[in-house]
């Protein structure tokens, strides 16, 4: 039985891949294959899983020599099971940069494109067979390309993202602008969540200048709502950032409808790494970032000391 599995953290694209790649490999390759998650999935992933009566994955912790895996929406060896070179990685599907470590025992199929969503690469390879999928997974694969896209509003958009979602959006009698508030009403309500886990929610690791940050991202259409926990949020960074081994966590607030993003400032560090990376001037704990709208675009790109 092949595992498919992507980041830990699982947003709503590794939620949805895993279950549309699998999905695929059972019904049109006829290989057993599973969906599996490193993680309980946000509040969005979970809504889609709710709005197209699909089965949340299990969770697993790690994967043993006897695995195969497909590894999808990542392929960073600090997003996968710390035993992922003892498995047989057999296939990787992703549209991140190449991050680089993964050592396999043999050739594998290694698909990475620079498009806004696994889901529409997935879509791409599936080619005619997309026909035969339910609806199911027609709504995952749109799901999971709105929320990275943020409803097209991200820079990371293409206008083949955009033309797979609204084919998929007619083949499912859904009305885009619709579907899109109530999967961003279910991605801002967060009100179930500590303030550690909305530190870890959507975080990926970075390494800056010899320090280890923790750039973590919440895009949500209430913004108020977490900036009114905003002193509490920056309280727990420092203990969130020790268990990770991490030196400082950076938190951006995007509001996904004013198409900008708000970046906590905690203290001098974060302060300087603001006024150097994104030319502003910081007077307060705060700092607005009109038009930041992606950390793989916008943010990493540009993080300096």
């Amino acid at each position: 039985m092949i595992k498919v599995f992507g980041h830990t953290s699982p947003d709503t694209d590794s939620t949805g891949s895993p279950i549309i790649w699998a999905w695929y490999l059972n019904e049109i390759r006829q290989t057993p294959a599973e969906a599996v998650l490193q993680g309980e999935p946000n509040t969005e992933a979970l809504w889609m899983l709710d709005r197209w009566s699909l089965t949340k994955p299990r969770i697993i912790t790690d994967v043993t020599a006897d695995d195969r895996c497909v590894i999808v929406d990542t392929n960073n060896p600090a997003e996968l099971p710390a035993s992922l070179d003892q498995a047989e990685v057999i296939e990787i599907i992703d549209h991140h940069l190449l991050a680089g470590g993964i050592k396999t025992r043999a050739p594998i199929n290694i698909t990475i494109r620079p498009l806004a969503c696994t889901a529409t690469i997935m879509h791409d390879l599936m080619g005619e067979d997309i026909a035969r999928a339910p609806e199911g997974i027609k709504g995952a694969m749109l799901t999971c390309i709105l929320s990275d896209t943020l409803e097209f509003r991200s820079p990371t958009t293409t206008p083949h993202d955009r033309a797979v979602a609204e084919r998929l959006a007619a083949d499912l009698g859904v009305t885009i602008p619709d579907f899109a508030a109530e999967m961003f009403a279910a991605k801002s309500d967060v009100s179930a969540f500590s303030d550690a886990a909305l530190l870890t929610m959507d975080s990926k690791e970075y390494e800056l200048g010899g320090k280890q940050l923790r750039v973590s991202v919440l895009e949500t259409t209430a913004p108020q709502v977490l900036l009114d926990r905003k002193d509490a949020l920056m309280a727990a960074m420092p203990a969130v950032a020790a268990a990770d081994g991490a030196d400082q966590v950076l938190l951006f607030i995007v509001d996904i409808l004013n198409e900008q993003a708000t970046l906590l400032v905690p203290n001098d560090y974060v302060k300087s790494v603001a006024e150097r990376s994104f030319g502003v001037t910081v007077t307060g704990d705060t700092v607005v970032l009109p038009g930041v709208m992606s950390r793989k675009k916008q943010i990493i790109p540009v993080l300096a000391v």
